[in-house]
């Protein structure tokens, strides 16, 4: 059963997909840039076997709110509004893509709130050549203004961000997806070197991995989480 609940976080009100035993240790998926909580459907099965999995639409996606203001930052702090609101101490936290920058900016920010995390193909944060942003037609299940904030961020990230890697504590499973991936995959391994405790295997699946290799997915994570190996 999944419920679907709708969290003021302070700055922004969050839609949430929540599914598992409500006493199991709580699991946090965060979606890559433009899709939403949904993103996790074909995986989130698996984790709700033994994890409370909390499946997040971050601010300017989904059924969220789209308050205007945004940043990386911003959704950081929505996660720990999150945690806060549902009454979530510590979690274990996945992220893929963006949503994988968010996850690693909360757990150097907020050490003490991650037990262990999960990187989905995620590189280094380096400045990279800007990505042309031309607005798709029609009605969008994303805030525009949110990409365009998002991609500068993303383009020319804080060093800072490079420099805290060093100060997550988590224990740390990046995956990488591969030479099919458009992301370096130099720099997905540079991820792992640089957090203290993180470790880096390939599913040579691109960058979707979660969606083209579930279950290679799920196994990877239900290793490292310690979960029933339940692939869908």
């Amino acid at each position: 059963m999944v419920d679907r609940l709708l969290v003021d976080v302070g700055g922004a009100r969050l839609a949430c997909q929540v599914s598992g035993p409500s006493d199991a240790p709580p699991l946090v998926l965060l979606h890559a840039l433009t899709v939403d909580g949904a993103d996790w459907d074909g995986v989130a099965p698996a984790f709700a076997v033994g994890r409370r999995v909390y499946a997040v639409d971050l601010r300017g996606h989904g059924r969220s709110e789209r308050p205007g203001q945004y940043s990386l930052e911003l959704m950081r702090d929505d996660v720990l509004g999150l945690l806060d609101a549902v009454g979530v101490e510590r979690a274990d936290v996945i992220g893929h893509s963006m949503g994988g920058v968010v996850a690693y900016l909360f757990a150097e920010e907020y050490p003490e709130r991650v037990d262990r995390l999960i990187l989905e193909d995620v590189p280094a944060p380096h400045p990279r050549r800007p990505s042309l942003s031309i607005r798709p037609a029609g009605t969008l299940p994303f805030d525009w203004e949110m990409v365009l904030a998002v991609r500068s961020q993303l383009d020319t990230p804080d060093p800072a961000w490079l420099e805290r890697l060093g100060a997550i504590t988590a224990e740390t499973l990046v995956l990488a997806g591969g030479p099919r991936s458009w992301v370096s995959q130099e720099g997905v391994a540079e991820l792992a070197r640089r957090i203290p405790a993180g470790r880096a295997i390939t599913i040579p699946a691109g960058h979707l991995i979660h969606r083209a290799e579930p279950r290679a997915f799920t196994e990877a994570v239900a290793g490292f989480l310690g979960l029933p190996d339940s692939p869908p």
